[in-house]
């Protein structure tokens, strides 16, 4: 990891392989991922790709599969174009989610490195809090 690191976590009342299926099952990705759709054959490698509409503009993230652990780590690379920087290697966040088994449920950590500064690191902290309260809420929700 790189630059300074953004991190969230949560409680998910729910086991580690539920919450793994709710990270790589594209329908309920977009219900969690601010209505992204979401490319990828989930190989380390690949391309992923996210789509959308965020306050009227449509966006195409992009990034690649780094590793894999079914249940246990999912971590990717991640390029916004709406960050208004170029697309090279520099500008690109790793996205680490980190699960954990905790008794009948899971402990989810997502991490963002490579941030700029503290005040962007904080926006990512949040951002991704956001998000993993909706991995929370979809997948609590069955």
């Amino acid at each position: 990891m790189t630059g300074l690191v953004a991190t969230a976590e949560i409680d998910i009342d729910a086991a580690p392989a539920q919450v793994w299926a709710a990270l790589v099952d594209p329908v309920q990705i977009k219900k969690f991922m601010f209505g992204s759709d979401v490319e990828t054959d989930w190989r380390v490698g690949s391309p992923i790709v996210w789509r959308g509409v965020h306050e009227g503009r449509a966006y195409e993230d992009k990034g690649e599969i780094v590793a894999i652990e079914p249940g246990e780590r999912l971590v990717v690379t991640h390029y916004s174009p709406m960050s208004g920087q170029p697309d090279v290697p520099e500008n690109y966040h790793t996205l680490t989610y980190q699960l954990e088994g905790r008794g009948a449920g899971t402990h989810l950590t997502l991490s963002q490195d490579n941030n700029a500064t503290p005040d962007e690191a904080e926006h990512s902290t949040g951002m991704w809090t956001a998000l993993l309260d909706g991995v929370k809420k979809t997948v609590e929700a069955g």
